[in-house]
């Protein structure tokens, strides 16, 4: 083997690595509704705590997580924090879940 193949597993492996930590934050159902709310539109907190029925320490919870994995950014205007998706292979992800999951179901 050459080493070409070694540095392409390697560079493989890192983004494995990459994408299981995206789709580990993005698999909890909860953060998956936040975000795919999030990917519509920016949205204060307290509006994503009405709409998506999550209680307050739960939903704290949850943004921090997605905080943290640098997938959502924050914006403060007065008393509010707004909240909209900071990172792009994310919502490409939620895109395709959209067409996979949401799109005309129900019909």
């Amino acid at each position: 083997m050459s080493d070409t193949v070694v540095l392409d597993i390697d560079k493989m492996r890192s983004a494995a690595a990459d994408a299981s930590s995206l789709l580990k934050a993005m698999g909890h159902s909860e953060r998956l509704l936040l975000l795919c709310q999030l990917s519509q539109k920016e949205m204060c907190v307290s509006d994503l705590e009405q709409l998506l029925a999550i209680g307050q320490p739960n939903l704290s919870q949850q943004l921090g997580v997605l905080r943290r994995q640098k997938l959502v950014r924050t914006r403060k205007e007065g008393k509010h924090v707004f909240y909209s998706i900071a990172d792009d292979n994310a919502l490409t992800i939620l895109q395709s879940l959209y067409q996979l999951f949401c799109h005309n179901k129900g019909e």
